[in-house]
């Protein structure tokens, strides 16, 4: 199956080649997209699935838009 991906701010250079689509077998998680993209998990604050907040365990389909975010400090 296919999924869209888009790393943000210092996870933008784990973003796949090519741009944003993805290749994931069916079942596949949000736990194991950031691993063969080579990113710690420690290293993912924040996780978008199709827009909404979702844990590293989420499940995807086919088509889903997968956002992943660093902890980002400011003050």
């Amino acid at each position: 199956m296919h999924i869209t991906v888009k790393c943000y701010a210092t996870l933008q250079r784990f973003q796949p080649t090519g741009g944003e689509d993805f290749a994931l077998s069916v079942g596949g998680t949000v736990h194991d997209v950031v691993l063969a993209l080579g990113i710690a998990p420690e290293d993912v604050a924040v996780i978008f699935v199709n827009g909404l907040h979702a844990p590293m365990d989420k499940a995807l389909a086919e088509g889903d838009r997968l956002g992943l975010f660093p902890a980002v400090g400011g003050g």
